[in-house]
């Protein structure tokens, strides 16, 4: 195989994946989308989790929430629990490293709010505690998974949401949660600007 014809099989592969996920995974994401506005509507608030690719796609969404997605808009509050380094070497210093992010879940979060967890495979202990608190905090949970959603999938809650990818190879998966974050906050700004 040319190299030309190995970058173009994961074009095709990607492509096929997100196809394979439309059917799927579009009404729940406008559930979950329409859950994000209603925490938004009530002073709520949004916390993102996940480690390595996946932490970034947590800032990533953070991101486009408190600056903007695509249209001008007041900023939304979201807070990604990946970024300050001093509160996550503190926790995994004096606790463990599985509370990096659970621990912050219990001080920031409120009862309303909702966290989004991400894990490609749905079993990253420190994203499952992350849910275990989040639920304590009486707060809604949106899984980004994929795989078959793992530990994640079994631990969610009626009213949480959980967006798992029909997918087991890793870049798959994170591609298609990037889209399903663009989805978010295309329906988020969608409903809050009252767009057509």
């Amino acid at each position: 195989m040319t190299l030309t014809k190995r970058v173009s099989k994961h074009f095709d592969d990607s492509a096929a994946v997100k196809i394979q996920s439309k059917p799927v995974l579009a009404e729940p994401i406008a559930r979950a989308a329409q859950a994000m506005v209603d925490c938004l509507m009530h002073d709520g608030k949004i916390l993102a989790c996940g480690n390595g690719g996946s932490a970034a796609d947590s800032q990533h969404f953070a991101a486009e929430l408190i600056n903007r997605f695509e249209v001008e808009r007041p900023g939304l509050p979201a807070i990604a629990l990946t970024t300050d380094s001093s509160v996550l070497t503190s926790i995994a210093n004096d606790y463990d490293y599985k509370q990096i992010f659970s621990k912050q879940v219990r001080a920031l979060g409120m009862e309303g709010d909702v966290l989004i967890a991400i894990s490609t495979s749905g079993n990253s202990p420190n994203v499952v505690e992350a849910i275990t608190a989040a639920h304590e905090r009486g707060m809604v949970v949106v899984a980004l998974t994929g795989c078959e959603g793992g530990q994640m999938a079994a631990m969610l809650r009626g009213n949480d949401f959980n967006l798992c990818v029909p997918a087991k190879r890793t870049a798959r998966v994170q591609e298609v949660h990037l889209l399903i974050l663009h989805c978010l906050c295309d329906v988020i700004d969608h409903v809050l600007l009252g767009g057509e």
